[in-house]
């Protein structure tokens, strides 16, 4: 008899003012294992009241609303305070409001041009605790992070910050980092908290895609 429980579901809130992509992820989604819909909103209101109720673990959010935008729906699920993670999931490659959507908060942002596979992988890796950028936009995010800081502040972390740090551009989740570096899950936190600060960064998405660049422009080719 096999007595190992079955992987926890994903919770998930679709937000679009598109119909025909609200019915388009909500088919796709029915074969998907692991992942659960359990909300759908058109419109920036109604998509604080769906997941302030239904309590989701991730929301695939677009950027334009009818009545806002998909950055203040992020900005105000996270000010909540709850487990919530966002996933923007929009038509928009500009530099600005991908750095906007970081700022305010996000966990992942994908282009709608992304297959099937990728799209499913991209909400189970934000719902394990992961930091997802698309391709397409990763190289632009990293510059627009590099311009801004143009002190070498990585040089100013600690070697097992620099550790932490590195463990979270592969895209690791804080539980991963604690079993690689032998530390708690809680040392881990802490670790994360100092590294923020001395980058003067509030999200991993932010950390993991400065670390990047700046070890890919100071590796000899």
């Amino acid at each position: 008899m096999n007595s190992s429980s079955p992987a926890p579901l994903t919770r998930l809130v679709i937000v679009d003012d598109s119909e025909l992509v609200r019915v388009g992820l909500q088919t796709l989604l029915q074969g998907a294992t692991g992942i659960e819909l359990c909300g759908v909103a058109a419109n920036a209101a109604e998509a604080l009241v769906v997941c302030r109720r239904e309590r989701p673990d991730v929301v695939l959010l677009d950027i334009h609303l009818p009545d806002g935008t998909g950055i203040d729906v992020c900005r105000g699920l996270l000010s909540d305070g709850g487990n919530i993670r966002v996933l923007f999931l929009t038509s928009s490659s500009d530099q600005g409001v991908v750095d906007e959507a970081i700022r305010a908060g996000a966990h992942g942002y994908l282009l709608k041009e992304i297959n099937t596979p990728a799209l499913l992988q991209g909400i189970r890796d934000v719902a394990a605790g992961r930091s997802i950028l698309d391709p397409q936009i990763t190289a632009r995010v990293m510059d627009l992070l590099k311009n801004e800081r143009n002190k070498p502040l990585i040089a100013g972390l600690s070697p097992q910050e620099q550790r932490v740090l590195a463990k979270i551009a592969e895209g690791r989740t804080n539980k991963e980092v604690a079993a690689d570096l032998g530390l708690t899950e809680k040392t881990v936190k802490n670790y994360l908290s100092n590294i923020f600060e001395k980058l003067h960064f509030t999200r991993r998405a932010q950390a993991a895609a400065y670390y990047t660049q700046t070890m890919s422009r100071s590796t000899p080719r």
